[in-house]
């Protein structure tokens, strides 16, 4: 399932009408949607926007947060790192397959850098309060894979079509090298 260490890639979920968020959490509850996120991600590490880690009940070791908070609360086995560049660098140093979660800017800013994004296109619009960044482009990215399945989502009792794609980028940027006279995070 795209578990190849030296890969960057990106999983999320987006509405019909470009929606990935509201009040810290997703849109919709189908819960089938969120296991295939919860096992494609499974042993990776993860880069992470702090509003998406401060909304997650569970964090996994080897997750890279990335804010210029200096002060934000880590939990044990999570790194705070002040760019996504450098997020991206210190989870690929894990050896481990690594996964950008989100939120919006986190994917505005790494989406160059992965090879795959795995997509669930959720065929219903929701109400939300953060949308998926216009700023990515996937039209020149090839999809490797398509399910469709209709799924139960809880909040309205109905059943809605969700499109699980895989895109890939044969060409993906090559992460800058730090800058030595930083200061680091």
């Amino acid at each position: 399932m795209g578990k190849d260490p030296a890969l960057i890639s990106a999983i999320g979920a987006v509405s019909a009408n470009g929606m990935i968020g509201l009040d810290g959490w997703l849109p919709w509850d189908i819960p089938e949607e969120l296991a295939y996120f919860e096992t494609t991600v499974a042993g990776a590490a993860l880069l992470i926007g702090r509003l998406t880690y401060e909304s997650m009940d569970v964090v996994p070791e080897d997750s890279f947060v990335v804010s210029r908070r200096a002060d934000i609360a880590m939990r044990p086995g999570c790194t705070r790192v002040a760019t996504v560049e450098d997020g991206l660098r210190r989870a690929l140093a894990t050896g481990k397959p690594v996964f950008v979660i989100g939120g919006a800017s986190i994917y505005a800013a790494a989406w160059r850098y992965c090879q795959r994004f795995w997509l669930t296109r959720i065929e219903r619009d929701f109400d939300g309060d953060s949308a998926f960044p216009e700023t990515v482009d996937l039209g020149g990215w090839a999809i490797e894979s398509e399910n469709r399945r209709y799924l139960r989502e809880r909040k309205t009792d109905t059943d809605v079509m969700c499109r699980f794609l895989v895109y890939r980028q044969d060409n993906p940027l090559p992460l800058p090298f730090p800058n030595c006279n930083s200061s680091g995070a």
